[in-house]
């Protein structure tokens, strides 16, 4: 794996991004734990890769980062990966969120998450942020949705979002259980 030194460069003279502090790297693992996988989906393909970390960013930057990467959404040749799990739910994560209404807490929590891929699904990153201040779900990536949804609708690019695939880590029965949530979802062009 290779990584494409020129749109870095570009994306650095924005001025917007930073390179990553070694402490900063040492301490990040997302990116090593994606990349084996990334290899072996793409091995026989020449790639290169733009890897970018997004820390907590309110919605000003998140349309200011959407608007720099959308000239690179439905450029032939372009791949957007954006990695996060969903709800993380149990005391140990300090997330107990339970609408009983939905009986068993494992069902309250795939309906918070299914509420949430919605709001992605309709491409609509207001929507997705005024449903994460109402529920606050612990979905670790929200910035990376909210700054990948603003670039597909700032690109122009006639696409679609649909959800694939959902799963939680256990089905919470009691309290004092813990799950925490997958999804994933593929974004297409529409035309």
């Amino acid at each position: 794996i290779t990584v494409d030194v020129e749109t870095c460069k570009a994306l650095l003279k924005t001025g917007n991004f930073e390179k990553m502090s070694l402490r900063v790297d040492e301490e990040e693992h997302s990116l090593e734990l994606h990349l084996p996988y990334i290899a072996q989906v793409m091995k026989g393909h020449d790639f290169s890769l733009v890897p970018i970390m997004v820390g907590s960013i309110d919605a000003e930057l998140e349309k200011v980062y959407g608007e720099i990467l959308s000239e690179y959404f439905g450029k032939p040749g372009h791949l957007f990966i954006v990695s996060t799990d969903f709800c993380h739910w149990g005391s140990r994560f300090r997330y107990t969120f339970y609408d009983r209404s939905f009986g068993k807490i494992w069902r309250c929590v795939e309906h918070l998450d299914r509420k949430g891929m919605d709001l992605i699904e309709k491409k609509s990153p207001t929507e997705f942020r005024d449903y994460l201040e109402e529920y606050n779900n612990t979905i670790c990536g929200r910035h990376p949705i909210s700054i990948f949804l603003q670039a597909v609708n700032l690109s122009g690019v006639e696409s679609s979002i649909k959800f694939v695939h959902y799963a939680q880590s256990s089905k919470c029965l009691r309290e004092t259980d813990s799950s925490v949530s997958y999804a994933s979802a593929i974004c297409y062009s529409s035309s």
